[in-house]
C-alpha cells in the first residue's frame, strides 16, 4: 500500500498523522510511506527521523497525494486538500462532518472513501480513536479554565483550588463520558468543587463509585443544568453524540444568570458545540466574551499540546492503519464492523446515519 502523511495546514495545528516509529512498522511490512516535508517539525519529529524510519520525504501536497492511496491525517481536510482527493483515495482522519456541510459536500464530490476516527467503534461500542483526544481535551479543559478564571484573561479572579478559609471554584461538567471523566479527575486533583451532570443514571452511578463522593452528580434535566450553570465559576461542555451534532445545553438566556467573569469551555465545538453561544475560536485567539461570560471554543484543543496528543493518537490509530494498509479499505471494513462504522463518505454518498441526519438533502447510501 502507498500511504501518505501530509503536513497539517489547519491554523495552529502541529500534530501529525504518524510518528517515525509507526512509519517504521509499516515500512517493515513492505508498505511505501511518503511524508510531506516538515509534517512533524512542529513537535520535533524531523524529516531525517522519518527518512531513517524508511519514509520517502516529498516536497508538496500535490506530490504526496499523487503518489499515495491511503491518506492518514489528524484534522479534516481543508478545501485545498479536498481538491487533491480522487476516487482511488482512502482518507483516514477526524472529519466531524455533522457540523461541516461544506466539507461533506467537497468529500462527496471527490469520490474518495472517507473514514472518520470519531465514529470507529470497538467491540463494546466505545470510540477508541476519539478516546485519546477526549482524554487530552478533558484534562486540558480544566487547565485552560483555571487560567481563564484569573483576572488578567478576563475571569473572576478565582483560584480554582481555593486556599484554607476561602472556598474553591465551582466546576460544572456537562457529560460524564471520557472527556467529562478526565476533566473531573483534574478538577478534583486541583481541589475544586465539582458536579457532573449526565442523562444516564447508570453512568452517574459509575461516576459516584469512581470518585467515592469527591464529586456530586446530578441528572441533566434542563432545570438542573440552568441551576448548576447559574452557580458555576467554570462550565465544561463535554457531551458527545457519535457522528451527530452536539446538543445545545447552555442557552443564551442562561448567560445573564451566570456570574460575571465565569468561564465556559466547549470541548464539543468540532461537533457544533454544547453552548448556544459557541462560535469556533483558535489557539491564537482562543476566547471571546458574551454577556460577561468568557468563552473558550477552540476546535482543535489537543493541538495545543500537540506532541502529547500525536503520540496518544497514533498509539490508537496504528492498528487500524496497519489493517487498512494490509487488506485495503473494503476488506479491512468487512473484517472489522467497528472500522466499518468509521465510514462516513463513499462513492459520492454519505454512509453514516447520524451524519446524514445532521446534513439532510445530501446523497446517502447505507448498507444496513
Amino acid at each position: 500500500m502507498r500511504i501518505g502523511i501530509p503536513n497539517e495546514i489547519k491554523e495552529q495545528e502541529s500534530r501529525v498523522g504518524l510518528t517515525p516509529a509507526a512509519v517504521a512498522e509499516l515500512v517493515t511490512l513492505g508498505h511505501q510511506v511518503s511524508v510531506e516535508s516538515n509534517a512533524g517539525a512542529g513537535i520535533d519529529l524531523f524529516d531525517e527521523d522519518y527518512a531513517s524510519a524508511g519514509a520517502r520525504i516529498v516536497s508538496s501536497p500535490s506530490q504526496l497525494y499523487g503518489e499515495s492511496d491511503l491518506i492518514v491525517k489528524v484534522k479534516e481536510p481543508l478545501p485545498s486538500e479536498i481538491a487533491l482527493l480522487e476516487p482511488r483515495h482512502t482518507l483516514f482522519a477526524y472529519l466531524h462532518l455533522a457540523a461541516d456541510r461544506a466539507q461533506a459536500e467537497g468529500l462527496l464530490k471527490s469520490g474518495a472513501t472517507c473514514l472518520a476516527y470519531e465514529t470507529v467503534t470497538d467491540r463494546r461500542g466505545a470510540l477508541p480513536l476519539l478516546r485519546p483526544m477526549s482524554e487530552v481535551a478533558g484534562r486540558m479543559a480544566i487547565q485552560v479554565g483555571a487560567h481563564l478564571l484569573e483576572k488578567q484573561p478576563g475571569g473572576r479572579g478565582i483560584l480554582l483550588s481555593g486556599v484554607p478559609g476561602v472556598e474553591p471554584g465551582r466546576v460544572v461538567i456537562l457529560g460524564g463520558g471520557v472527556s467529562g471523566l478526565n476533566a473531573a479527575h483534574i478538577a478534583v486533583g486541583m481541589r475544586a468543587d465539582v458536579v457532573i451532570l449526565d442523562i444516564s443514571v447508570q453512568r452517574l452511578t459509575e461516576l459516584d463509585e469512581i470518585f467515592l463522593g469527591r464529586v456530586r452528580t446530578a441528572y441533566a434535566s434542563r432545570a438542573a443544568i440552568a441551576d448548576a450553570v447559574k452557580n458555576a465559576d467554570l462550565v465544561i461542555g463535554a457531551v458527545l453524540v457519535p457522528g451527530a451534532a452536539a446538543p445545545r445545553l447552555v442557552t443564551r438566556d442562561m448567560l445573564p444568570t451566570m456570574k460575571r467573569g465565569a468561564v465556559l469551555v466547549d470541548i464539543a465545538v468540532d461537533q457544533g458545540g454544547c453552548f448556544e453561544s459557541t462560535r469556533p475560536t483558535t489557539h491564537e485567539n482562543p476566547t471571546f466574551v458574551e454577556q460577561g461570560v468568557v468563552h473558550y471554543c477552540v476546535g482543535n484543543m489537543p493541538g495545543g499540546v500537540a506532541r502529547t496528543s500525536t503520540f496518544a493518537l497514533v498509539h490508537a490509530t496504528l492498528p487500524y492503519v496497519l489493517r487498512l494498509a494490509g487488506l485495503g479499505a473494503d476488506r479491512a471494513m468487512a473484517a472489522d464492523p467497528g472500522l466499518a462504522n468509521g465510514l462516513n463518505v463513499h462513492a459520492g454518498a454519505i454512509t453514516h446515519r447520524a451524519v446524514a441526519e445532521a446534513l439532510p438533502g445530501l446523497p446517502t447510501h447505507f448498507t444496513s
